[in-house]
């Protein structure tokens, strides 16, 4: 265990096997893998389940441990804040296809399922409810890819949650710039001379440095300030295509298209819970000038849209990275829930 973990209560790390678990496309896997971490304080009802549950979900890139970050973990956990670990009780599960939970390089490499958004959610759905038994979740908190699950948490168990805050992203279909990005790096590792359907002996090579390239979501000015001549932004494209380097080309393929059947706008009106979307004004992923969120949140019947003004301390997307910058509308936000929902007192 890391300092950074043990110096949480109670935290925990653990894996959830699904068996026979099937997923949207009709494609089945005799066991589906889940690594999860928790830490703080259960709470519970007259039936023994846990009624204060705060669900963390990670963005696209590493795994549930991003929120132990401290960065985000300092600010929001420790006493007196707003997920106060002697309150709550936090959940951060590595998405399908991330870190310990199942993905393409455990093995079946080209053959694993094409999992989708809806696996992802209704699998961790399954984690929460059947392994640790939590009846009611306070705060659904998701940032970037776990911000877009966030919403559709929101839509498919709109009586489990009090409130849910998606960060760095957009209610709409996946569409426009964001998908033709993703879709590039898609093509360059299916292009890859090396990729051979998914089923490579050595990790395709070829498709990082396109990979390497992608700056699209970082704040232009910490870019700038990061690679201010041109050895420093060579320096930078190594560094990036390093860690490029790291990563397996299926994993990358199945994770990023999975997205493509995200499209929570026509079941905004199905959700229950208060929302709180916080976006950064340079996340060029979802770019605010376009209007799609402002159109989107008019369906949302107890929605607020929080813009955060690019500044000396914003990081673009990964703004959602920096806790700091966007605590003080959390804690606005929660002290709007009022008492739990029915279903904590079941």
């Amino acid at each position: 265990m890391t300092p950074q973990q043990s110096k949480w209560p109670n935290y925990n790390e653990d894996d959830f096997v699904i068996r026979n678990y099937v997923f949207r496309s009709g494609e089945t896997l005799p066991e589906l893998k889940l690594r999860y971490r928790t830490l703080g304080t259960a709470r519970r009802n007259a039936a023994g389940k846990i009624i204060n549950g705060v669900l963390l979900l990670q963005g696209n890139t590493g795994t549930g441990a991003n929120w132990l970050r401290p960065s985000l973990a300092d600010e929001l956990f420790g006493p007196g804040q707003p997920l106060d670990a002697t309150q709550y009780f936090m959940i951060m599960q590595d998405a399908v296809g991330r870190g310990g939970s199942s993905k393409p390089s455990d093995g079946l490499r080209g053959n694993f399922p094409r999992y989708r958004y809806h696996d992802m959610v209704e699998s961790g759905y399954r984690l929460i409810t059947e392994c640790l038994g939590v009846a009611h979740l306070r705060l659904v908190i998701g940032s970037s890819m776990g911000g877009m699950h966030a919403w559709m948490w929101a839509e498919m168990y709109p009586d489990l949650m009090d409130g849910v805050v998606p960060l760095s992203c957009q209610p709409v279909e996946i569409s426009g710039r964001n998908w033709l990005g993703r879709r590039a790096q898609a093509e360059a590792i299916r292009n890859d001379p090396d990729w051979n359907n998914g089923f490579y002996d050595t990790n395709p090579r070829h498709y990082i440095y396109a990979a390497a390239g992608n700056f699209g979501t970082e704040s232009p000015t910490r870019i700038q300030e990061m690679a201010p001549t041109l050895a420093a932004a060579n320096a930078l494209y190594e560094r990036r295509l390093a860690e490029a380097a790291k990563g397996d080309a299926n994993d990358a393929l199945w994770a990023i298209e999975a997205i493509q059947d995200y499209n929570p706008e026509p079941d905004l009106d199905k959700i229950k819970a208060k929302v709180l979307l916080i976006n950064d004004a340079e996340d060029h992923a979802n770019p605010p000038e376009l209007g799609t969120v402002e159109r989107a949140m008019k369906r949302v019947r107890n929605g607020r849209y929080v813009l955060i003004p690019a500044g000396p301390n914003t990081h673009g997307h990964f703004s959602h990275f920096y806790a700091e910058l966007w605590k003080p509308y959390l804690i606005e936000f929660m002290q709007t829930l009022g008492p739990p929902l029915a279903a904590a007192a079941d």
